[in-house]
């Protein structure tokens, strides 16, 4: 039998090209305050509508309102300001020490600093995070030195890993942070696996991992889903939908037919899809999350929606599939200037206070990249010896790289 038509592809189109209007009307955004909170006991099937809405507590007037609002104090929330203030601050200074040579790639995260820090605010300090890229605000949040983390970024002679990592793929084992890896989707199955582990000896600390939505098309996406789903695993699965997979809008990942977060209703899981800029919503989801792993009720996915307002990377350039509109258009806004606004409104913050704020911090991680700079950068050194690619790399090193290193002569 004959088709009465030629067969043809869907190809997702992005929202604007280059030099067109952005428009983001596809993004339905409900009232501040209108999505119900339900029991952390709640079966998935009876609130599979939170994977197709979307969490909101912060108005466009700085207002708090509905059941998400986790009421948190003043001084919290000043700290959480802080913490994103100083996260951005820090970007800055390392996206131009890229610029400058002093180090071969950086990430901003500019956009997104909502969910680093709020969600590193909702967990405990204990609990095993495993994170993506543009995560920095976690390790920030959980009060990591900025001295180590640009020491890492210059892989200098005081970087921890040696200079074995790329800039930005950060890791600490006294913070938590399970190294961040280039391989992308990987750290899912990893934080399951942990999790579980956690669980059979009847520990008392859950997992959080993170993935970009355009990794959601990964396998391993899928594998963590499944034995989540299948043994009630203790953890929080996070997908950071940013909009863009490096130059692909996030609707050749799956986006334009349902949400990210929808994909979870298929394993049977829990999904609530947040809005990723407002810093209360994505605090309360998190905890949310957070406490029904705590009671073995089960895993949680997140959809936090956000925006990438900076470049992929220091190597993308993004006028070359985006409206250079696109960032001051996006309607869920700035998440730093929305807490700042919640705050003023609250009568707990001003101008004045924000403008002084940001100076210090400024100045502050200036202080500390002068003092990592003065340990090495990776243009002009000092480096670590060569011989030390053969250390921390087995528990007792084989005799053919003994030898290898007394040739070496070292």
């Amino acid at each position: 039998m004959k088709n009465a038509a030629p067969l043809e592809l869907h190809v997702p189109e992005p929202p604007a090209r280059p030099g067109e209007v952005p428009d983001f009307g596809w993004l339905k955004i409900p009232p501040a305050g209108s999505v119900a909170r339900p029991d952390i006991a709640t079966p998935p099937n009876e609130m599979r509508g939170h994977a197709y809405t979307l969490i909101r507590v912060l108005d466009e007037q700085g207002a708090a309102s509905g059941p998400w609002d986790p009421k948190l104090d003043a001084e919290t929330l000043r700290r959480g300001l802080r913490t994103m203030m100083l996260t951005r601050a820090y970007d800055e200074r390392m996206f131009r020490a890229q610029r400058q040579g002093k180090t071969s790639f950086y990430m901003r995260c500019t956009g997104e600093e909502a969910i680093g820090v709020a969600q590193a605010m909702a967990l405990d300090d204990r609990d095993m995070v495993f994170p993506t890229y543009r995560l920095q605000g976690l390790l920030i949040a959980r009060g990591w030195p900025l001295i180590e983390m640009m020491n890492q970024v210059f892989s200098n002679t005081r970087d921890r890993l040696k200079g074995r990592q790329m800039p930005v793929l950060y890791a600490s084992k006294e913070a938590r942070f399970f190294s961040i890896a280039g391989n992308l989707a990987t750290h899912l199955p990893e934080a399951v696996g942990w999790a579980m582990a956690s669980a059979i000896k009847h520990d008392d600390r859950i997992a959080a991992s993170w993935i970009g939505e355009g990794s959601t098309a990964e396998g391993d996406f899928h594998h963590a889903l499944t034995f989540a789903s299948v043994y009630r695993v203790p953890v929080v699965l996070n997908i950071v939908n940013n909009q863009y997979a490096i130059s692909t809008f996030q609707r050749i990942a799956g986006g334009e037919e349902s949400t990210f977060a929808a994909r979870a209703l298929g394993y049977g899981l829990p999904a609530l899809r947040v809005d990723g800029n407002d810093f209360l919503a994505v605090y309360a989801a998190t905890r949310w999350a957070a406490d029904r792993a705590r009671t073995n009720v089960g895993p949680t996915v997140i959809e936090l929606v956000t925006y990438r307002a900076s470049a992929h990377s220091t190597s993308d350039d993004p006028s070359k599939y985006r409206s250079a509109e696109e960032p001051g258009r996006w309607p869920l806004g700035d998440p730093i200037a929305r807490l700042s606004g919640h705050l003023a409104r609250l009568g707990e913050w001003s101008e004045e206070r924000q403008a002084r704020l940001a100076s210090e911090l400024d100045s502050e991680v200036l202080a500390i990249q002068r003092e990592a700079e003065s340990y090495g950068t990776l243009a002009s050194g000092p480096h670590h010896r060569p011989a030390t690619m053969f250390e921390d790399v087995f528990k007792e090193m084989p005799w053919h790289l003994r030898r290898q290193r007394e040739e070496m002569g070292s």
